[in-house]
């Protein structure tokens, strides 16, 4: 493969010994640093300095630096899994190797010794990072909201059996106190959390009339304003979320509709990123019952 092509591939990255094997030898990549054609980003490791910078560009490099052991931890790997946006401003790459490997750690990269397992390893887009639950569990104890995370990496493609299967593996390690309770909120508290900060939302409004649990033939409505037959639901919880409940809740909506109830259906992203927005529709629904029973 010729150097250009493997850097455009690898984000403009390259590591010498891939160099070499490019053709390229080592007296001639320091001919290229020598006259600004290459930047030394790690020991070993080059960007071609017609590649502008990126998260992109850092993972590559921490990776590349990390060797053949090596492995892309954290909130790194989360972004190369596509379930961050960005690395955290500020934040180094993390990368783990085995107890065996010592290595002096360059600026921007953080290192951690450990021995991981062939459950918590992966390969994703040609470079090895922790497998997506380890990883997500370790990216969720830096978050500052990290329920919500997990939540998000749950929905997409995490079921949540294979995240708790991770942290009992990592039992003992850093952070993993913190990723127990995240695991509890998830799990256990995830409806009453979402019905607890809909009904505080609803009070402050001023809205009355709401019941919780209301009986609705073999099913129960989460919330409910029985006198406007307006029912509320809660979504996105995924470890309750499993195709048996996605069906059933499906069957009680239409059911609810057919009886002439309107269904509105709130997620936890809904009730802490778009407060206002929900307390209008559910103000708006209540108003136009009102209205059609004039």
């Amino acid at each position: 493969m010729r150097l250009e092509d493997l850097l455009l591939r690898q984000s403009g990255v390259v590591g010498r010994d891939q160099a070499v094997a490019c053709g390229v030898s080592a007296r001639a990549m320091r001919g290229r640093l020598a006259r600004g054609l290459v930047a030394e980003v790690h020991p070993g490791v080059y960007r071609s300095s017609t590649h502008p910078p990126d998260d992109m560009q850092r993972v590559w490099a921490a990776s590349l630096w990390g060797g053949a052991r090596g492995v892309v931890d954290g909130p790194a790997a989360a972004f190369w899994y596509g379930v961050l946006d960005r690395i955290p401003a500020g934040s180094p790459v993390g990368v783990t190797v085995p107890h065996a490997v010592r290595r002096r750690v360059p600026d921007g990269v953080r290192l951690r010794r450990r021995d991981l397992g062939p459950r918590d390893l992966a390969r994703v887009r040609g470079v090895a990072v922790t497998g997506l639950a380890l990883t997500a569990l370790e990216t969720a104890v830096t978050s500052p909201d990290g329920v919500s995370f997990l939540d998000r990496v749950l929905q997409r493609r995490l079921p949540f059996a294979e995240l708790y299967a991770a942290y009992c593996r990592s039992l003992g390690s850093p952070g993993m106190s913190r990723a127990r309770f995240l695991l509890e909120e998830v799990a256990d508290r995830a409806d009453s959390r979402a019905e607890r900060r809909l009904i505080g939302l609803l009070r402050r409004a001023g809205i009355d009339g709401f019941e919780r649990a209301v009986p609705f033939g073999r099913w129960t409505i989460d919330l409910a304003f029985p006198r406007h037959r307006v029912a509320i639901e809660f979504d996105g919880w995924a470890f309750h979320s499993g195709p048996d409940r996605f069906q059933n809740d499906r069957t009680k909506g239409n059911a609810l509709v057919a009886s002439g109830w309107t269904v509105l259906r709130f997620t936890w992203r809904d009730l802490t990123g778009q407060p206002d927005d929900v307390v209008a529709q559910i103000r708006g629904a209540v108003a136009r019952a009102d209205a059609g029973r004039r």
